[in-house]
């Protein structure tokens, strides 16, 4: 279970039980309103279908291609959707001094989940350095700040930069390899 392609599919997991701490036993969307602008028309319901529909459609291409491009789509997406929001969680808590609902699954599962996901990452090679994971961490906040500024389009613009990505990705793994053939 402590593989990389294992420890993924814990994601969608997670985020459905995050999703029930924010919008079934709390109300997430009245807080949010509290402190931030209502830039997101989209039920929570839609938004945690499309989340996890993404998601699994990634990790389906992992497990399907399972190199380092596709192994960094997953991660930049649960950068974005879960590192990133437990921190968004646990910070506005305590700057607000308002509990957010979102926070207990924040810490508790998110922040716990991904630090295994991640050392999986580095121990199977998908991962080669922490400045590739700062590039991805800082991907997934970009993202994850644009979306509570602007709101659900973002994502969209997301997934038609992953290709985009993923291709990049691969001409650098494969000038990489030639290189250290060379050598």
């Amino acid at each position: 279970m402590t593989k990389f392609k294992n420890l993924i599919v814990l994601g969608p997991l997670v985020y459905a039980l995050h999703h029930f701490e924010e919008h079934i036993i709390f109300n997430f969307r009245e807080w949010r309103l509290t402190y931030f602008s209502d830039n997101n028309s989209i039920p929570t319901e839609a938004v945690l279908v499309i989340l996890i529909s993404q998601l699994l459609i990634l990790i389906f291409i992992h497990l399907i291609k399972n190199d380092r491009g596709s192994a960094h789509l997953v991660l930049f997406f649960l950068m974005t959707t879960q590192v990133v929001n437990a921190f968004f969680h646990i910070f506005f808590s305590f700057y607000f001094n308002d509990f957010s609902p979102g926070a207990i699954t924040a810490v508790l599962l998110y922040l716990p989940i991904n630090a295994l996901i991640i050392r999986a990452a580095f121990h199977e090679g998908y991962l080669k350095s922490f400045l590739e994971l700062f590039f991805v961490f800082f991907a997934g906040s970009m993202t994850f700040a644009l979306f509570e500024m602007i709101g659900a389009q973002v994502l969209g613009y997301a997934v038609l930069l992953m290709p985009i990505y993923y291709i990049l990705i691969k001409k650098i793994e494969e000038k990489t390899n030639q290189t250290n053939k060379v050598d």
